[in-house]
């Protein structure tokens, strides 16, 4: 990818009822190849009023892969190579805090990872590469989803805590309450390794955790089931799409893109010298660290 590029392109994770978005023209499903496997589905590329968009169904369509086998590097490789410098994770969530009901969308700025079976970083063996996570979003790209949430009238939060758990399985009681001891506000099982993946790739990221039902340990509500969960999806779906389309003209309208410091994320990051550097990582590493590794 061109580091002249000005003009940013707008990547959406998530479900694919998010597409689904009035006014997206010139659509096309393309298959974009990874040296990291195979990404969840082909890539969905389109415009929305001349803003290029690219969508990519984080499960594959018709929700065909488990949170834990979904190929995160590849997902996030084939977005950098498409072109996005942007990523929308649009991700459903359960709420650990009573303020937070079903149907509230909660633009999180932290992260806890509970995940542990799963390809975290696309460095290692042949060059260790080590970046800042303190703050895993981009505040810019938040400040421009939390205004279009607003504009559009959706009950929004601003800032929280996602948990990411392994699943498939959804939490214990007992581990309900602990995450709500830790003062997590959501609970969710596709975030991370995501959010580190995007900083890795010098991708900004932000996160729009869709809040589906209080996990289970609410005493005034049941247990958290597919049913229930789907139920909401379906309710929350306009208002994600109504979300993405209010949030397009702001980011192609904002200057201050390419000067964000997520686009520079691997500055410094390197350990290993040139010299001990392994060549077929580095041949894999062409898109997502391409910007410093170029000879």
């Amino acid at each position: 990818m061109s580091e002249s590029r000005t003009a940013p392109v707008i990547g959406v994770i998530g479900g694919s009822g998010v597409y689904d978005i009035e006014g997206l023209e010139d659509k096309r499903w393309q298959r974009v190849d990874s040296p990291f496997g195979e990404p969840s589905d082909e890539l969905l590329f389109g415009t929305l009023k001349g803003q290029p968009m690219v969508f990519l169904p984080r499960h594959g369509r018709g929700h065909r892969i488990s949170p834990t086998d979904i190929n995160y590097r590849a997902n996030i490789d084939a977005m950098k190579r498409a072109g996005v410098t942007e990523i929308i994770s649009v991700s459903a969530v359960g709420s650990l805090q009573g303020h937070l009901p079903p149907g509230t969308f909660v633009i999180v700025d932290q992260f806890i990872d509970r995940t542990f079976a799963r390809e975290k970083s696309f460095f290692g063996t042949g060059l260790v590469a080590h970046i800042p996570f303190a703050h895993p979003v981009c505040s810019r790209l938040g400040d421009h989803l939390e205004a279009a949430a607003r504009e559009a009238g959706l009950q929004v939060a601003r800032g929280g805590t996602y948990i990411a758990m392994e699943g498939p399985q959804f939490s214990t009681l007992a581990e309900s309450r602990l995450y709500r001891s830790w003062g997590c506000d959501v609970v969710g099982m596709t975030n991370l390794p995501e959010a580190k993946l995007a900083r890795e790739a010098e991708l900004c990221y932000a996160t729009v955790a869709m809040v589906t039902d209080y996990d289970c340990w609410h005493p005034d509500h049941d247990s958290v089931t597919v049913d229930a969960i789907v139920k909401v999806l379906l309710a929350n779906a306009e208002n994600a799409r109504t979300l993405v389309q209010r949030v397009a003209p702001l980011l192609s309208a904002d200057a201050q893109g390419p000067a964000c410091s997520c686009r520079r994320a691997l500055d410094n990051a390197f350990l290993t010298v040139p010299e001990r550097r392994d060549p077929a990582l580095l041949q894999k590493l062409d898109a997502v660290a391409g910007r410093l590794l170029k000879p």
